[in-house]
């Protein structure tokens, strides 16, 4: 989730000690949360969270950009009890009346336009990039386990349907040297831009509280779609959308083999 409004009451960060991963590092939790107009209840909803977190962890790292391992069971039962966790916090927050908007931003909107630098120091326009075919943008945060889950599937979806005017865009919450460790860590190649982290001006501006979220900008600059989290439909509904204008045979996206659920909440 993104330090984004002032009114949001932020939860220290929680770092727990976890098993080790199946690819042999030590895990650890690195992710702020934040609670909005939570009726007062912002001082007491956070206090819940390191006991909800209890048996939680983070989705395995993903390696390389073409292969999705199949993680062993009691990881992939750990990660499941993060998002339980999560899903309780989300649905605690609805109860005590809070609105859960995920974005300002849906399908059918018209997408804020941007200009911001990418890790290689390029500078990247919405409007001017749009006018030559669709965009992905993919909001996220490296400290993120569904972020760092759902990267390799958007790798996969730009090397099925990048190039010929489609443009794939990662916009980072975070410094520019730690998130090329992540571009390369989880093997996103596409360009990935700096949202300033002293405003999130392009983050506000598409009225974000949870990463990662991801949009399918037209070439007349309106939301297709508007995805966030881990969302398996709304990831396949962009594949057909790419699919259609490349007027070729439909790639799957996701493998037999593959254990993937339907969603995951950013």
């Amino acid at each position: 989730m993104a330090r984004l409004h002032s009114s949001l009451a932020i939860v220290p960060e929680v770092r727990p000690s976890w098993p080790q991963s199946f690819s042999g590092q030590e895990l650890s939790l690195s992710r702020p949360l934040v609670f909005s107009h939570l009726k007062g209840a912002s001082s007491t909803l956070p206090s819940l969270l390191p006991y909800l977190l209890a048996s939680s962890t983070h989705q395995s790292p993903v390696k390389g950009h073409d292969r999705l391992p199949r993680a062993p069971r009691d990881h992939f039962s750990l990660f499941l009890r993060y998002t339980q966790a999560m899903g309780i916090l989300r649905r605690l927050s609805r109860w005590m009346g809070n609105q859960d908007h995920m974005t300002h931003i849906v399908a059918g909107n018209a997408a804020p336009g941007f200009s911001l630098k990418a890790i290689d120091n390029k500078e990247y326009s919405l409007n001017k990039l749009s006018e030559g075919g669709p965009v992905v943008a993919a909001f996220f945060k490296i400290s993120c386990p569904v972020c760092q889950f759902t990267f390799p599937f958007l790798e996969r979806l730009y090397k099925h349907y990048g190039g010929d005017g489609v443009t794939f865009l990662g916009i980072s919450q975070d410094d520019a040297r730690s998130t090329a460790d992540f571009a390369k860590e989880y093997g996103a190649t596409f360009p990935i831009l700096i949202d300033d982290e002293k405003g999130y001006a392009v983050s506000n501006a598409y009225g974000l509280t949870n990463v990662p979220t991801i949009f399918l900008i037209d070439t007349d600059g309106t939301v297709k779609v508007s995805s966030t989290g881990f969302d398996k439909r709304d990831l396949e509904t962009i594949a057909a959308s790419l699919g259609e204008r490349k007027k070729g045979s439909l790639a799957p996206l996701f493998r037999p083999e593959e254990v993937v659920p339907a969603n995951k909440p950013g």
